[in-house]
């Protein structure tokens, strides 16, 4: 081109022209911010446009539909390829008028602007008027050799521009290069094509613009970073051109507020899933045209984004300000919907709580206990001592409590799982071991860092920290018969099932399933009508972390499994809210959108479970239809303690070995120790004989006992002094606030200084 150009160049030369270079917008890089190559100029329109990509890449629902936009593309923001049918007319219009009046009459030269240009730098050599026509501009555009320097171009090069011009004009249509000139040009700032241009700085759709928007879209072209004060004098002198001088009214103040707008966020774009689209984005699951088709379902995740948003705003006062969402399908290993966050009601947007590292609370409890069932450590119907339990963990002494302060003697492993009691998983942890509960968490995908002994018999309470979307999936092995598989991102709509691992017997997690179903097994905690109720089969779990941070609810149904996580960005406590108050109701919203027309039916019951009538003694649980794997079915479970000697009281608080460190910034007089005597039954004896270093200690009717530094006995003894039980506890000083109670002074709280670490259910 370069030696064609000089030819040319000489017979222009010899006319005394010279060619001013245009005024035009700074060129955009090629199709996509590819540049194209100068050789086999000029390319085919079909390639140019083939070749397009937007800033952004698409993610799309299962059915095809746009559910999100990721910004992947730094260096410019491109919208989509738009025909020249969706371009207003106005624009088409104005453009024309702006930039090449004559567009539609010369062959890519404006010869007549030209020879103007030419004698207006003759009689004024200090004015520098553009001639350059669409068609030159839109050859700059695809040509990176034809672009403007900093200098300008010089004499050669535009030459050059002038004859690839008139090959573009050769090969391309007039609409053809209008609708690549439009998709092509940068308009300001970082906005490149005008569907980025109408979607950020005019917020519609390009085939909306108005007039007014269109004769300031077009003077952009001419001075993409020119001052408001320029934009609008030529602004108002194209709408003179065009007709319609009233427009220039309120030219101004419309100026300015659209250009405040360029870094808007694309209008009429949905953002749906913007967590997801960036899970997938960094899988590399993009394809050559810069859209990723996903299995998520675009009603589900929309009645899901509502969920969340709707009982959030109810919790408003309690500290919560966000939350996550997994649903998964069971058999294919799919994600059908996935929220990272509550959106406008977070403090933090941005962050993806489904794969944030929060403390699992309960939600492990179900891996606990399969782990027994299969070992023949437990069935579901035998008997586990709910009362306070001291465990040497290393760095003193254990103690777990119940969340809700109290203990209900012997329960069976039913209840206390279904239930969410906290001392009968830790005695199940120690029989199972927590190295081996440690190695099968791993196995099922969990994020432990550690071993079991780093986390101790707390791993029971779900000290471990864990994230949304490994917790779902891990649930979802549970649902699959025990049947471990990794989350599917490459899972397409119809996807069959995953072939996995055995994580679990089928029966163990099909008794695990069964037991987390059983409305009359969890109504000691939750009651009979909760969010965890549903009118179909589901099985689900909830967990609570220490101090009130994190809640869940995770469960499932033979198709689904969903998981839901609340709290807040920034991990402070909420108030009053535990897992079945917090994520429940969102976990239930999103089942009863997945069974909306129908009803599944329970899961098939494993041949190798066997089922047998069972009774408990002194009337601890009701008779009932129990469930067994192996040789490990029994009719009848009774309390050991009971048949051996049911009248004798032990001490359930204090626990043998309490260390109880004074709180200095509380009064001494305020500070309480709970004391409780049960029986063998783990019902309170009320008429309990105590004694405090070796003296009778009148307990009351509520006991407890105001702390003080030092190393005490507490004993329950019978009618003739003979001790029964004892308690050794050591209390640490520390230094004391003013305005100590006195006596006489109230002594606040019963119980409200407990040295107890607690799981939450």
């Amino acid at each position: 081109m370069a030696t064609a150009g000089r030819c040319l160049g000489g017979a222009v030369l010899a006319a005394g022209l010279w060619l001013a270079p245009a005024a035009s917008a700074q060129p955009a890089a090629g199709a996509g911010g590819q540049a194209l190559a100068s050789e086999g100029f000029p390319p085919e329109y079909a390639a140019v446009r083939a070749a397009w990509r937007p800033s952004d890449v698409r993610v799309l629902a299962a059915d095809g539909q746009e559910l999100q936009r990721l910004r992947t593309d730094f260096s410019a923001r491109r919208g989509d390829w738009l025909p020249l049918a969706e371009v207003s007319a106005a624009l088409q219009r104005a453009v024309v008028m702006s930039e090449d009046r004559r567009f539609y009459a010369h062959d890519g030269i404006d010869w007549l602007a030209s020879a103007s240009a030419a004698w207006a730098s003759v009689w004024n050599p200090g004015a520098r008027r553009g001639a350059s026509t669409l068609s030159m501009q839109l050859a700059a555009l695809l040509d990176p050799a034809l672009r403007r320097g900093p200098g300008g171009r010089g004499i050669l090069q535009k030459l050059d521009q002038m004859q690839a011009a008139r090959a573009l004009e050769a090969r391309w249509s007039k609409s053809e290069i209008l609708e690549a000139y439009l998709n092509l040009a940068a308009w300001r700032g970082e906005l490149v094509g005008v569907d980025a241009l109408s979607r950020v700085l005019f917020q519609k759709h390009a085939s909306g613009l108005t007039l007014r928007e269109a004769a300031l879209a077009a003077v952009l072209l001419r001075g993409p970073n020119a001052p408001v004060p320029t934009l609008v004098q030529r602004g108002c002198a194209l709408l003179q051109a065009l007709g319609r001088p009233d427009e220039c009214q309120g030219l101004r103040d419309f100026t300015q507020a659209a250009l405040s707008r360029t870094r808007e966020v694309r209008f009429d774009a949905p953002a749906l899933a913007p967590h997801w689209a960036r899970v997938l984005w960094d899988a590399g699951l993009a394809d050559g045209h810069g859209e990723i088709r996903s299995t998520v379902d675009r009603g589900l995740q929309e009645a899901t984004v509502r969920a969340v948003r709707r009982r959030l705003s109810e919790l408003h006062g309690t500290g919560v300000t966000d939350a996550a969402v997994v649903v998964l399908d069971n058999r294919s290993g799919a994600v059908l919907a996935y929220v990272g966050s509550s959106g406008v009601l977070s403090e933090a947007a941005d962050v993806d709580h489904a794969r944030a590292l929060r403390q699992a609370g309960s939600t492990l409890k179900p891996f606990l206990y399969g782990l027994a069932l299969d070992q023949r450590r437990l069935t579901a119907g035998s008997l586990l001592d709910d009362s306070p339990v001291g465990l040497d963990g290393g760095g003193g002494l254990y103690v777990p409590d119940n969340y809700d302060h109290r203990f209900g003697g012997w329960v069976s492993a039913r209840t206390a799982l279904a239930s969410s009691l906290n001392v009968p998983a830790v005695r199940t942890l120690m029989l199972v071991g927590t190295d081996a509960f440690a190695s099968r968490l791993v196995e099922l995908g969990l994020p432990l860092t550690q071993g079991g002994d780093y986390y101790g018999y707390s791993l029971a309470l779900g000290s471990a920290d864990v994230t949304l979307l490994s917790l779902s999936n891990a649930y979802r092995a549970l649902a699959r018969g025990g049947d471990y598989a990794p989350v599917n991102l490459r899972a397409q709509p119809g996807a069959p099932a995953q072939a996995g691992t055995r994580a679990y017997s089928p029966g163990a997690a099909w008794i695990v399933g069964d037991m987390l179903a059983d409305r009359p097994a969890r109504a000691r905690t939750f009651g009979l009508d909760s969010p965890l109720t549903t009118r179909f089969w589901t099985a689900v779990k909830t967990g609570t972390s220490r101090d009130m941070r994190d809640n869940w609810c995770v469960g499932w149904s033979v198709d689904y499994t969903v998981g839901v996580w609340v709290g807040n960005s920034a991990g402070a406590s909420m108030r009053h809210v535990s897992g079945v108050s917090g994520a429940g109701p969102i976990w239930h919203d999103v089942f009863d959108w997945l069974y909306r027309n129908h009803a599944p039916a329970p899961p098939h019951r494993p041949a190798e479970v066997e089922a047998r009538a069972v009774a408990f003694g002194d009337g601890l649980e009701p008779a009932r239809t129990e469930y067994f794997l192996g040789d490990t079915a029994q009719a009848r479970f009774s309390p050991p303690d009971a048949r051996a000697d049911p009248g004798r009281p032990r001490i359930a608080e204090p626990v043998d070995g309490t260390v109880v460190a004074l709180d200095p910034d509380i009064p001494q007089g305020r500070q309480r120790l709970r004391l409780r005597a049960v029986d063998a039954g783990g019902r309170v004896v009320v008429d309990a004989r105590w004694f405090l270093d070796g003296r009778p200690y009148d307990a009351g009717g509520e006991p407890d006992w105001a702390p003080e530094p030092g190393a005490h006995v507490f004993e329950l003894r019978d009618a003739q002094g003979v001790a029964l039980d004892r308690a050794r506890v050591i209390v640490q000083a520390g230094r004391f606030v003013a305005g100590e109670a006195g006596p006489g002074a109230s002594a606040g709280p019963k119980g409200g200084n407990h040295p107890v670490p607690q799981g939450q259910h």
